[in-house]
Order: structure tokens, then sequence, then C-alpha cells
């Protein structure tokens, strides 16, 4: 079993093989990919040295899955020419995602749908990904109508970049580079990627359209604001669900409780909610704040936090193949 992972230096690509570790993925051969920048570098993987290759090195040698999260274009150019060589590729980027002829997977929603003729899978955003996870069982008991989502999420999801321009600002440093067009330190900005003719930024527009397809239901009505806090470590989304059927508060804890990467920290009486420190490192979905929405009916409120460089990125894209090799589709 080879495993490529493209962009094995960046911020996600080393998570990846950080999870790929703890999770004892069962591979025979490690193929770190990366610009030619980095070429000849070494990466550590159980203990052992791999030389860092450049992308027609790795397609020669014919991997049976690649990660990639080594951005849109990169991903446009060479993800087709892996999966010509018979490698199933795993793309993190937006590049894929709304491709009607790809899937777009995370697993404990609608991994059901992949094949072994599937060989470029998309990995969807971040902030979709721990939503549709929470979404999921309620959908398929009370039927959503509309989901409202505000999104408070950390700098790791912009990069090294971010988190770097994030740490100067708190120690002083006023020259360093600039990963956001304001400070982000005491701040919040409300703005995650550029904005579209219709006034939402495509981070927002991502939110919509990929949770639709995720859950395979276009009549979902979906309306997101997303926004940058100073944080590091996860994602954090305040969502309000109105449904077609109403629910009992104790049913839906009890749904989500037995909901597999799911994680219920919902006791008010002793300060007990997600917050970004607790679920950093952590691979599954926390949900909180549950709560009816007494200004409608057949409405509900939730908090929901995840880690955005691994349930949000590296462990779902992990997860996917270890579905593929689990159910033999590789």
């Amino acid at each position: 079993m080879k495993i490529a992972v493209v962009g094995a230096t960046g911020l996600v690509g080393t998570v990846m093989l950080k999870v790929l570790e703890e999770r004892n993925f069962p591979l025979t051969e490690l193929i770190p990919v990366a610009s030619e920048k980095s070429v000849g570098k070494e990466i550590s993987f159980k203990g052992k040295k791999y030389a860092v290759v450049n992308m027609e090195t790795a397609i020669a040698m014919r991997p049976d899955i690649a990660l990639f999260s080594a951005g849109g274009g990169t991903s446009l150019t060479y993800a087709p020419l892996f999966a010509e060589a018979g490698t199933t590729v795993i793309d993190n980027s937006s590049a894929w995602r709304m491709d009607p002829s790809k899937k777009l997977i995370v697993p404990e929603v609608n991994a059901n749908e992949l094949s072994i003729d599937d060989k470029i899978i998309a990995n969807p955003n971040c902030s979709t990904i721990q939503m549709v996870v929470a979404l999921k069982p309620l959908h398929d008991k009370y039927r959503i109508k509309r989901v409202v989502v505000s999104t408070y999420q950390s700098v790791t999801g912009t990069g090294v970049k971010a988190v770097e321009q994030l740490m100067n600002e708190r120690k002083g440093i006023t020259d360093g580079p600039m990963a956001y067009a304001y400070p982000i330190d005491l701040n919040v900005i409300p703005q995650i990627d550029v904005f579209t003719e219709n006034g939402y930024t495509k981070e927002e527009m991502k939110m919509i359209l990929e949770t639709r397809k995720i859950m395979g239901d276009d009549s979902i009505r979906v309306t997101a604001t997303t926004v940058r806090i100073p944080v590091m470590g996860g994602h954090s989304e305040s969502v309000n669900i109105e449904f077609e059927n109403d629910f009992d508060l104790a049913d839906v804890r009890d749904l989500l409780t037995k909901t597999e990467g799911i994680i219920v920290v919902d006791d008010t009486a002793n300060l007990k909610y997600p917050m970004p420190k607790d679920a950093h490192e952590k691979d599954e979905v926390f949900v909180g704040r549950i709560r009816r929405d007494e200004s409608l009916p057949n409405t509900l409120n939730m908090w929901i936090v995840a880690d955005n460089l691994r349930k949000g990125a590296a462990t779902n894209a992990v997860q996917i193949a270890e579905f593929l090799v689990r159910n033999e589709l590789i």
C-alpha cells in the first residue's frame, strides 16, 4: 500500500502525516511530495526518514492513494495525472468540490456513495465538514428546511502566514508578514476569502453549496456568515436549524450522543460547552448549547466546534482513505 502525501511540508500536509501515523494507517511505503524547492528535504514518519520528491517522480511511483493538500491550481493540474496512473486522489482543495462528476465526501455522512471508479474524491471545506456531521442524523429524523450558520474560524485555516501574523502582533512586532488586510489580534474580521457578486464571500458560498451536495438534498436552504477570529486550534459555529417536524430536546441530545464522530458537551449548569482549545488535536466534532429557538417553531440552536486542521481537513481525508481500503475500493 503506497501512499503519497502531496503538500507534505505544508500546514495540512504535516497534520496528514501525523494522523496517518496516529491511526496506524496500513501503508507499506510513504511518498512525501512537495514543490521543487522542498525536494530532497527529509520528513520523519514512524521513526524513519523519507526524502521529499517532486510530482513527476511521485506519479511514476504509482501510489495507491494520494492525499492532496497543495492548493487548487496544483490539484487541477496534477490530480488527473495521478488518476491516469491508477492512483486514487483525495483532494483537500476547492478544485473539485462542486464538479458534478466528483464525489464530495464526509465519511460519517455519505461514504457509501463511493465506488471503485472514483479516482478523484473531494474533501469538503473545513467549516462545512464539522457542520454536516452534526446535521446528518438530525436531517434523517426531522428533515431540515433551513440552516443559518455563523462561523468563528481559527487563523490556522488561512495557513502558516496567518499564524505568524497573529503571533507577531501578540509580541508587538508590526513589520512582519500580513496574511490579512487588518490586524487579527484583539480583532474580528468578518471576511474569509474574497467577496462574490452577491455580497457573500467564497467561504460562505462554499458552505451553502457544499452542504446541499454532501447531504444530497438541494431543498435545504442555507445562509452563512464566516468570520476570522484570533484563535488557534479550531473552528466554532453557531448553527440555527429549522426542521419540517418537531423534536424533543432530550431525543436530539441522545441522537447526537449516539452518532459516530460526535461528542456532546452540553451541561450549562456546570459551564460545560465546546471550545476550540478543547477540540485542539482531536478528531471528533463537539456539539453543545443545544436549545430550542423560541422565536420559531421546529427550530434548534447548536454550537459546533472541531479542529479545522484535523477533522476539518487531514483526518477527514485519512478517514476517506481508510474507508476505501476497508471496502476494497482501490
